[in-house]
């Protein structure tokens, strides 16, 4: 599914909590899915995981909302969209994995 023209994503909000510190040289995985839709917003939640013992470094969320470009008003998103991208209410393995 293309994005329709004319439309995109602002942010309207970050909450990010730090856990432990990385090191140079640590290999983080990022681990990010959707938690929530609504009509014109998305929550994304994402975790920052230390490779070599599975520790969790960060956990965030992310509120993105759908607006139109030109007004900058919010929009619904559309169905087809909606569909490409699934709910996940907890991390699981459904969560994209960012090496």
């Amino acid at each position: 599914m293309k994005q329709p023209e004319n439309t995109g994503w602002f942010v309207r909000e970050h909450r990010i909590e730090y856990l432990a510190p990385a090191f140079l040289g640590d290999e983080i995985e990022v681990r990010t899915w959707i938690a929530e839709w609504k009509r014109v917003r998305a929550q994304r939640r994402y975790e920052f995981i230390r490779k070599a013992d599975g520790k969790i470094l960060v956990k965030g969320e992310t509120q993105w909302i759908f607006v139109e470009l030109t007004t900058g008003r919010p929009i619904p998103i559309p169905v087809e969209m909606l569909a490409l991208f699934p709910i996940v209410s907890e991390q699981t393995d459904s969560a994209t994995s960012i090496p």
